[in-house]
């Protein structure tokens, strides 16, 4: 193999596109404040390549909404919100770290659970239907979560119902025009690319924005790694054996992974800055870093497992 050859395999390969946006984030991240204005439309346009293979026949089916619905909000809410809370109260954190996690448990999934879900053969739909429950309980449960625990809340819902109609709902009716009119099976073969170089963008952003918490004091997040660390990485690997053993669909497995171990950090961290200050948003970041390798982790972990994919 030839080195311009290699060198377009390791350009096309998504685990070393996904972990070169991190370390440039944390080492080059001066730049994000420029490409911040670009992550909105890049997930807009990576939510829109990655439902278009979604089976139309899915939306005139309500009944086939509820299972995924419910499911979404057990893992998101209860499971993993849950445990936010609990070791964000057992541990010893500064104040500003466990109100920070607070916010964290509140909102719903990332949106970026859809196309990661594809991007590790997952069950796209399944992704989709309990992501969009989730956005729907948040509308009560987002607000609810931080008047209990924090006396606040009010005012949530129009960013919410914004958020989801930008990144969820707008893609969802796009990729639907691109399946009728022929375009979406044109752009198959560019889909991959496109999407993994997007990520980039979006990875390299969120991080870089964030570079300071990392760069600055980093042994005193210790407490909050650790809870992310079981957050992500533990709890990921429990839902993965509770799913086998189970016998659930390796697809939904996948999908239950995501969502039981991703919030939405980009809507935790704004909530944060607004209402409690710059130091509160400091576990929505670390939650970013700890999502993204998980899904490193778990994409490197199906092609040990699949050599040929």
């Amino acid at each position: 193999m030839s080195s311009l050859t290699r060198l377009v395999s390791l350009l096309r390969n998504r685990n070393f596109i996904l972990s070169l946006a991190l370390v440039s984030g944390i080492l080059l991240g001066q730049g994000a404040q420029w490409t911040q204005r670009l992550v909105i439309p890049l997930l807009a346009f990576v939510m829109t390549l990655s439902t278009m293979g979604v089976e139309g026949e899915l939306f005139s089916s309500p009944r086939a909404w509820l299972r995924p619905l419910l499911a979404g909000v057990a893992m998101n809410y209860v499971v993993l919100g849950g445990l936010i809370l609990l070791l964000g109260g057992l541990l010893p954190l500064e104040e500003h770290l466990r109100t920070g996690f607070v916010v964290l448990a509140s909102v719903p999934p990332a949106v970026g659970v859809i196309p990661f879900t594809g991007f590790l053969e997952g069950d796209v739909e399944f992704s989709l239907m309990a992501t969009l429950g989730c956005y729907l309980v948040a509308f009560a449960a987002t607000p609810l979560v931080l008047y209990a625990s924090l006396g606040l809340g009010g005012g949530l819902q129009l960013s919410l119902l914004t958020t989801m109609v930008e990144v969820i709902i707008l893609p969802l009716i796009l990729s639907r025009a691109l399946v009728r009119t022929g375009v979406a099976s044109r752009m198959e073969a560019f889909r991959g690319p496109l999407t993994n170089w997007s990520f980039f963008l979006i990875v390299y952003t969120v991080v870089g924005l964030n570079r300071e918490v990392f760069l600055s004091q980093p042994l005193s997040l210790a407490p909050a790694a650790a809870i992310t660390v079981t957050t992500t990485l533990l709890l990921g690997y429990a839902v993965e054996r509770v799913g086998g053993l189970l016998q659930i669909e390796p697809g939904k497995v996948t999908s239950l992974v995501l969502l039981g171990t991703s919030k939405n950090a980009g809507f935790a961290a704004g909530l944060a800055l607004t209402l409690l200050g710059r130091q509160a948003a400091i576990p929505s970041a670390i939650q970013t870093v700890f999502m993204l390798s998980q899904v490193i982790l778990l994409d490197l972990r199906k092609r040990l497992k699949s050599p040929r994919a």
